[in-house]
């Protein structure tokens, strides 16, 4: 049986093992993103690599930081004969940019593309830089992040009657590419137009109130909220609301996307890899904002709004990618 390991060499998340693929546990880290890749065939989430030898499975090994305990994982686990594909640890286009301004870092990560198997892009244009990267040395594919949509405990839909308002997803002022000033008025002239209220994330304390003050959305039509909480929990609060709202273009993996997917509920704008492939009508890929606010508006307006879950189960199941994962890391082997 196929089983895919993921390793983060020095990372802060425990090991973790998906005996049961798709468990709901809110103390232990939820099956998306990184973690979905060995969640969906059954592997392991690492931080040692010596734990990962002695598993003997395919690993998937994350690139993070300065990458030096990345290097000296590729390093150790080439030399017990393992098979290595590597990824970016943060995918995001700007993440990227940023992570190879430093030359000596770009210098290691080009080491390790001479040296690994193959490379993992959560994002199509991640598979394309790697490829670049290495002038097509190697394998380079794009593998989207999983999301455990056979499972009915990762269901969090709510019937449309006691659906309300628009969820903001993003909530970085800080970060150009989330555009979450402008997704904010956005959000402003669809409650005018809707009279749905608005509810956003803010962790900005008075800095975030009074940014909030200046946009314009009255009191009536605004749900602040505050604290954070754990991921089952996050997730109810999506579910709660008609749709979800964003207009990022970092071109990233897509957990915005991602969580409204596992909450059945349309996620409009935004340019990340779930939401191309899950929201293919409603996302910000090659769509103007005004577009996206029509689109908004004309969901809300709707008596019932649901979503197709066919075409997502089948590109981003969890049964779907652990067979994609199986065939790349078996032409890895045979080539």
């Amino acid at each position: 049986m196929f089983r895919l390991n993921v390793l983060n060499p020095g990372g802060r998340d425990p090991e973790q093992h998906f005996i049961e693929r798709a468990a709901v546990d809110p103390n232990a880290h939820a099956p998306v993103n990184f973690h979905a890749y060995a969640a969906c065939t059954g592997g392991s989430f690492f931080r040692d690599v010596k734990h990962v030898v002695l598993a003997k499975d395919p690993v998937l090994l994350l690139l993070r930081g300065d990458f030096k305990d990345s290097e000296r994982a590729l390093n150790f686990l080439k030399k017990a004969g393992m098979t290595v594909a590597i990824s970016l640890k943060e995918t995001g286009l700007h993440q990227i940019a940023e992570q190879m301004r430093d030359a000596s870092r770009l210098a290691r990560f080009k080491r390790m593309l001479s040296q690994a198997d193959a490379c993992i892009g959560a994002t199509p244009e991640a598979a394309d830089f790697y490829r670049a990267s290495c002038s097509g040395r190697i394998i380079s594919e794009f593998i989207p992040t999983p999301y455990p949509l056979h499972d009915v405990r990762w269901n969090f839909a709510q019937p449309n009657e006691k659906r309300r308002g628009i969820f903001v997803g993003t909530r970085e002022w800080d970060v150009p590419s989330r555009n979450h000033l402008v997704a904010l008025m956005a959000a402003r002239q669809i409650s005018d137009a809707t009279g749905e209220k608005v509810t956003v994330y803010n962790f900005d304390g008075r800095k975030g109130e009074r940014l909030l003050e200046e946009i314009g959305l009255t009191s009536d039509r605004l749900a602040v909220l505050r604290r954070g909480t754990d991921y089952v929990s996050y997730l109810r609060v999506v579910a709660a609301h008609k749709i979800v709202f964003q207009l990022d273009t970092s071109f990233v993996p897509g957990q915005v996307a991602g969580d409204a997917l596992l909450c059945r509920v349309p996620c409009v704008g935004g340019n990340g890899a779930i939401d191309r492939v899950a929201f293919p009508e409603t996302c910000g890929a090659h769509r103007s904002i005004n577009e996206l606010i029509e689109i908004a508006i004309a969901l809300l307006q709707k008596p019932e709004i649901d979503i197709d879950e066919e075409e997502p189960k089948a590109k981003l199941g969890f049964f779907a990618v652990a067979e994609q994962l199986e065939k790349f890391y078996r032409d890895i082997a045979s080539k």
